[in-house]
């Protein structure tokens, strides 16, 4: 692939999830990686996981989401505010906001397509979890011949030992990772 356009993509830093995790040090990443990104006129794409009341898009066989269905009740549909993308990363209104339905970005979203139609070859990562989202991701964008960034401190797992293990032995295989500040300073 020729140099066309890198788009970063902050992915599950939604609510709940930010929440959850409790780790302002890499929201504030992630936010510095979106002014970033917008002062060099790169596309900021944002990505959930959201689903319709009911979860019908959950079989009760889903190991990773097939809880959701009885115990979540509306903390993970569409238009509950768990899903929303936090208000430190403040999406524009021109910024797009891709719901998923599963772990990796790609599935079950439109993720492809807008970057088709962004003319992308490159990808910037940050995510909240680095073994879900983030490694899913990874795998899909390079199997998609995507290159890939994933900035290390703008993602983080409720394992430290598990995201060390992915961004120093895992990542670098399909990525290059490095620092949200790093690859700021290298634009």
């Amino acid at each position: 692939m020729t140099d066309r356009t890198t788009v970063l993509i902050a992915m599950d830093f939604q609510q709940g999830i930010v929440e959850r995790l409790g780790d302002a040090d890499v929201v504030a990443a992630a936010a510095r990686a979106v002014d970033a990104a917008r002062a060099a006129g790169i596309p900021v794409v944002f990505v959930r996981v959201a689903f319709r009341p009911g979860y019908p898009e959950i079989a009760a066989s889903n190991r990773s989401f097939g809880h959701a269905r009885t115990t979540a009740g509306g903390s993970m549909h569409e238009d509950g505010p768990g899903t929303r993308i936090t208000a430190a990363l403040g999406p524009r209104p021109d910024e797009p906001i891709v719901t998923k339905r599963r772990i990796s970005a790609f599935t079950g979203s439109d993720l492809e397509v807008l970057l088709r139609g962004y003319d992308a070859d490159a990808l910037v990562l940050a995510g909240i979890s680095t073994s879900g989202v983030v490694l899913s991701t990874v795998r899909q964008a390079a199997d998609l011949d995507f290159r890939i960034t994933v900035l290390e401190d703008a993602c983080a797992d409720s394992d430290p030992e598990v995201h060390r293990v992915l961004t120093e032995k895992v990542f670098p295989r399909q990525a290059v990772v490095t620092t949200t500040d790093a690859w700021i300073a290298s634009r």
